[in-house]
């Protein structure tokens, strides 16, 4: 019985990482809008719009709820949030430094691992849970997978471009890729000390699945202000108001929104089925989420022929994609014993 109830929580979590995995396509349509037009459109759609129309149809008196909730977990909720954008904004600045394959290798593993251990060990006992040896041996496979593809992908890259980076710079793009994988964890940690906002909820008749949307408004609404800052900041700089007018520009307004959606979509789901699994959810749920979209968004890859002519990367890849499913099995069974 126990191993039944675990099942509706695990496979919430695995549709909202088909989702995860899936959004990032929207971002090769950005043209012609520049980077901050279309950020601006996308993060007002996932981070503000659809949680919100999501929170207000299943969240009865939302803001009610909110109000009521404890003040530490409205502030640390959107803290962690608002961390988190500068986490997403380190990222893109890793990239001209060390490559795209080496830096999101770097930050999904980290983003798995800190993202996973810091709400574990804020657990009482936790050292004495029969979850704990299944909880970090899960973890240390996702990390080999994670490296796994992440080495595959530089591989790739130096097989098809020849570039790897510019290596005056390579112990920068390290730092601010290590950086941003940190605070890109702090989403989930977020999330985590957000709970209490998600049982006010519940004590005002909110069923347990949909109490984590409430939860969600507040963690995104710190992540919003961050990533509209930001996409402010840069059309102000760079003039680039005229964007949004771009002639033929109806494809990329089309994948801002699309993405937004996905990539809530699979927020809000892992949400749901992270609060099913209770305090554990979300330490569990956390890297299996993010393992199984980097198997999706590999996937795809592959669909793409971004991995034709590089054999022996894709060898590479097929065994860290091997060590990313093993260890969602053995993350997945840690839930039964919860």
């Amino acid at each position: 019985m126990k191993m039944e109830f675990a099942i509706l929580p695990l496979t919430l979590v695995i549709v909202a990482s088909i989702f995860q995995g899936t959004f990032g396509l929207g971002m090769k349509f950005m043209a012609p809008l520049k980077w901050e037009a279309w950020w601006l459109v996308h993060s007002t759609v996932a981070m503000l719009l659809i949680p919100l129309i999501w929170a207000l149809m299943v969240v009865p008196d939302l803001f009610y709820i909110i109000e009521r909730a404890p003040w530490p977990a409205i502030w640390k909720g959107m803290l962690f949030g608002f961390l988190w954008g500068i986490g997403g904004i380190m990222f893109g600045k890793s990239v001209p430094y060390i490559g795209m394959s080496l830096t999101y290798g770097i930050v999904m593993g980290l983003c798995a691992a800190v993202g996973c251990l810091i709400p574990f060990f804020q657990l009482e006992s936790v050292l004495t849970l029969p979850t704990f040896p299944y909880v970090i041996v899960g973890v240390l496979l996702m990390i080999v997978g994670v490296t796994l593809t992440a080495y595959a992908g530089i591989q790739r890259d130096n097989n098809q471009k020849k570039v790897l980076g510019i290596k005056a710079d390579f112990k920068l793009g390290l730092v601010i890729a290590f950086s941003s994988g940190i605070l890109s964890a702090l989403l989930n940690v977020g999330f985590v000390n957000a709970q209490e906002v998600g049982k006010t909820a519940e004590a005002n008749g909110v069923n347990v699945r949909n109490s984590s949307l409430a939860i969600w408004i507040v963690v995104l609404f710190g992540a919003y202000l961050m990533n509209i800052g930001y996409a402010l900041f840069l059309l102000i700089k760079n003039k680039s108001w005229h964007s949004f007018k771009a002639p033929k520009s109806g494809k990329s307004y089309f994948w801002s929104v699309a993405a937004g959606i996905l990539w809530f979509g699979a927020l809000g789901i892992y949400g749901q089925g992270a609060t099913l699994m209770g305090d554990i959810g979300p330490i569990i749920g956390w890297p299996i989420l993010l393992g199984v979209s980097l198997i999706i968004s590999n996937a795809w890859a592959y669909l793409n022929k971004e991995w034709d002519n590089s054999q022996r990367p894709f060898l590479f890849l097929k065994a860290g994609l091997f060590m990313l499913i093993l260890a969602t099995v053995v993350l997945g069974y840690s839930n039964s014993l919860t």
